[in-house]
């Protein structure tokens, strides 16, 4: 059997393990160490092994539960609820004012957890209802919220960049700061969406009654102290990093301290708050590193096939691709899979063969690495599949549909779509920050 075959039974077997419902990780390791064994014999199992090594071995590792931790604290603590009522007193008075301020808590929220999990939690929990509440459009704001959440993979500390960074053997600072620029980009592209959609139609966004909006001045300094402070936690958790005080595993362990020790100042920090977040932190983080060590196992059986340098030979000497033409096909493949398959599936799929390709193209795998996410955002959001859609179906009231779920995450996926197109028609909308920061 040639090479080319065993890699498609390959694929097509670990495809028919994932429409069974095996969990990713099982049905990705289990294939990689069922070829290496067929192709190498017992001694292929060593792969597993090997692969199990490094990623004990990759100290940036540390960092997952870390941020993790930091963000459960800051939700269970109930620490954001602050942040959304400073933006529901401070932008209450314009059209559509509380959806932007939602937007403006995702990217706090996305700056403290590096999930979109979380974000999506505390949207549907805190923002929804109040939304719904006076009077915003149902469909709309449920698109704000998905939409926003999504941001959690983008903005640092992103989970999943850190999910790429193993994979695509890439520096998780230089991914982290690369996110930034395009993060805030898409964030801003929401809310003018919004702002321009409110104008023209303003009953979907009213404005609070003035008795929710006249607060006196000292409250209104009180609520943004407090609703600043996760910005300040990042802060201190950044600022040494950028600076070169502090390693990247260092700056995560003062992130979480320091979201720890503002809990138990605000005396927020109850024992079953800190069993939950500890239990959480240990059950994400878990599933992150197995999912790690199943894509290293299949990654390297790619490697020793040469699936990578057939399936170059086939793009750019055969085919004679542009290198253009190639990554575009690429971000619509990713496009399709996010329909049935989510974002560390599709990566661990695609990345064996993507990362190296795109590598040899000439283009900087920091920047892909940004595209890539940015895609993963769009998969989130896109049925039947989107990971997002079904968390806002299992959180959002009743009078929410599945059909106006559908239906509100048009117009952001186009908005994600446009932000996409500009990342790729200007790469130093990504490289810039890196490269200021590390002399890249």
């Amino acid at each position: 059997m040639s090479y080319e075959m065993i890699a498609l039974l390959m694929f097509s077997l670990m495809m028919l393990m994932m429409a069974t419902g095996q969990r990713v990780f099982a049905a990705i390791g289990f294939v990689a160490v069922v070829a290496a064994v067929f192709l190498w014999g017992t001694g292929g199992v060593d792969i597993a092994f090997s692969a199990a090594m490094k990623l004990m071995k990759w100290y940036p590792l540390l960092t997952l539960p870390m941020f993790i931790f930091m963000g459960y604290v800051m939700s269970e603590s109930h620490i954001a609820d602050d942040l959304y009522r400073m933006f529901h007193v401070w932008m209450g008075g314009l059209h559509g004012g509380l959806a932007i301020g939602t937007i403006g808590l995702m990217v706090l929220v996305s700056a403290m957890n590096g999930l979109s999990v979380a974000g999506m939690a505390i949207g549907a929990t805190i923002a929804l209802p109040e939304l719904l509440k006076r009077g915003y459009d149902k469909q709309m704001v449920t698109g704000v919220v998905q939409a926003g959440s999504s941001l959690g993979i983008l903005v640092p500390p992103s989970v999943v960049l850190v999910l790429y960074a193993m994979i695509a053997r890439q520096p998780v600072g230089q991914l982290w700061l690369a996110g930034v620029l395009p993060g805030l980009l898409m964030a801003a592209l929401f809310i003018i969406y919004i702002v321009v959609r409110c104008r023209f139609q303003p009953h979907l966004g009213p404005i609070l009654p003035a008795e929710e909006r006249n607060v006196p001045l000292g409250e209104k300094l009180r609520l943004l102290r407090a609703g600043l402070l996760p910005l300040l936690i990042f802060i201190a958790m950044m600022v040494p990093f950028l600076n070169g005080w502090t390693s990247l595993v260092e700056s995560s362990a003062i992130g979480a301290m320091t979201a720890f020790m503002v809990a138990v100042v605000k005396r927020r920090m109850t024992r079953e708050v800190f069993e939950n977040c500890v239990r959480q932190t240990l059950g994400v983080s878990c599933m992150f590193m197995w999912i790690i060590l199943a894509a290293l196992a299949f990654g390297a059986v790619f490697d020793g096939l040469g699936a990578v340098k057939a399936i170059e030979s086939l793009f750019v000497d055969q085919l004679n691709l542009n290198p253009w033409v190639i990554l575009i096909l690429m971000q619509l493949s990713f496009l399709l899979m996010g329909t049935f398959l989510d974002d560390t599936a599709m990566l661990v799929i695609v990345a064996p063969l993507y990362v190296p390709l795109v590598g040899a193209l000439g283009f900087d795998l920091i920047w892909y690495g940004v595209l890539y996410t940015i895609t993963c955002q769009i998969a989130y959001m896109t049925p039947p599949f989107g990971y997002n859609l079904f968390l806002m179906r299992a959180m959002a009231p009743p009078e929410i549909t599945i059909t106006d779920i559908y239906r509100s995450i048009t117009p952001f996926v186009l908005v994600m779509v446009f932000a996409l197109a500009i990342v790729m028609m200007f790469p130093g909308i990504a490289l810039w920050l890196p490269e200021l920061v590390y002399g890249k």
